[in-house]
């Protein structure tokens, strides 16, 4: 398993790629995005990660990594392209991995390894055989009930779970589900990760490993949907929730999460739909989940116009409003679902008062709230009437705030 193509240079394919020639493999990192591919053979990258971009530097001067926008032959292909939904209904969209199919299915010889990462309903590894079936009827393929059959090609699907942030280190210490297709499968792609995985290689199937995937993050969603709906009955009856929380979670079996703006990111904002999508009259809880937390951010923006009126009221004309963070998670630039570009969004189309964006993690605003203006911290507190903190980056933490100034804390810095 020397030699590795991977498919998609985002914020998962891009640190595996890198992890894979940092230990000795021969990666080929395969995009779409041409500015990605030249960044990256530059020994440089287009995201922000602590620690990666060393790491890229010395695997492209080595020549071990080498990003293009076609495949190559390879002896284990992994699959990290977006899953994203097709529309309102939240029908997951395999288009990236269907196009992906297509590409790598005439590369394919007796034996390599085909592992997809992307996160994906149940029977979204299965559908991906199927069109590279399509494309190669001269192979033979694994079948998910026929465990124990052999197939000239090994298929397994293996979720990433690393936070943003801590992706080097977690890619490295955390465990892995290896869900093969078969049982050789599985064997055949714990080889693979093996190459720089130290934390243990679960053994299961495609299915239940899919499905382990959206459970982590539906499960994180539901902990969370319980703290943002407890801020959300705090604040009605005068309590501090921060407070609330922090004596509740002395109870030696009582762990309760952090409130927020709301869920982002590309895993628990989005996985939970997938069982929704596939299972709706049984997934009730987890769409409930789901629903508080797609609504925080309107949550957030009643409490913002409160104050923008009273501030009219006594004769502000039009007030200045600073929006502390856009990513979703403190201290990066991944503004994926974001619950605060939402809010971003909906309160530049408002029009009630002057925004000013804040998210030093970005030197420019996305075409979404491209109508704003992206601000310094300074120059942001120097005039804003109202400060709304939807994000708790570091830079925030140490900002005094003048006693003048309106604060809607929705992650609970102060």
């Amino acid at each position: 398993m020397k030699n590795i193509c991977v498919f998609g240079l985002g914020y998962i394919g891009l640190p595996t790629a890198a992890m894979f020639a940092h230990h000795g493999a021969n990666v080929i990192g395969v995009d779409v995005n041409q500015y990605a591919v030249d960044t990256i053979n530059q020994g440089k990258i287009h995201i922000v990660e602590p620690g990666l971009e060393a790491i890229v530097k010395q695997a492209v001067d080595k020549g071990n990594l080498k990003a293009s926008l076609t495949p190559v032959h390879s002896d284990a292909y992994l699959i990290a392209v977006p899953t994203p939904f097709k529309g309102d209904d939240h029908e997951p969209d395999l288009s990236y991995i269907h196009a992906v199919s297509k590409a790598l299915a005439p590369l394919l010889q007796k034996g390599d390894v085909v592992i997809l990462e992307s996160t994906s309903p149940v029977g979204a590894t299965e559908k991906m055989v199927e069109w590279l079936a399509e494309e190669r009827s001269d192979l033979t393929f694994p079948k998910y009930h026929e465990p124990d059959v052999e197939a000239d090609i090994f298929v397994a699907y293996c979720p990433e779970r690393v936070l943003p942030g801590k992706v080097i280190e977690e890619l490295i210490s955390n465990d892995r589900i290896i869900g093969g297709m078969t049982k050789e499968s599985t064997k055949k792609a714990q080889e693979v990760y093996r190459i720089f995985v130290e934390g243990e290689l679960l053994e299961t199937n495609s299915r239940t490993a899919e499905m382990a995937k959206l459970t982590e993050n539906a499960s994180r969603d539901v902990s969370i949907a319980f703290a943002n709906e407890l801020s959300i009955i705090s604040d009605k009856l005068d309590i501090n929730v921060w407070e609330l929380i922090e004596l509740a979670n002395h109870h030696p079996r009582v762990n309760i999460l952090q409130p927020g703006a709301g869920v982002g990111g590309h895993c628990i904002a989005v996985d939970p739909w997938f069982i929704v999508n596939q299972n709706p009259e049984e997934a009730k809880i987890i769409r409930a989940a789901r629903e508080i937390n797609d609504n925080k951010p309107n949550w957030v923006i009643e409490k913002i116009n409160v104050e923008i009126n009273r501030l009219k009221s006594e004769c502000v004309e039009k007030p200045t409003v600073a929006l502390l963070g856009l990513a979703f998670k403190p201290d990066i630039d991944d503004l994926r679902e974001s619950p605060a570009v939402n809010i971003a969004k909906k309160m530049l189309e408002n029009q009630s008062a002057n925004i000013l964006l804040v998210e030093p993690n970005i030197d420019k605003l996305p075409k979404a709230l491209e109508s704003g203006k992206l601000s310094s911290l300074d120059d942001a507190m120097q005039i804003a009437d109202v400060v709304a903190i939807l994000v708790a980056h570091n830079e925030f933490k140490k900002e005094p705030l003048k006693n003048s100034v309106a604060v809607i804390d929705a992650v609970g810095i102060i």
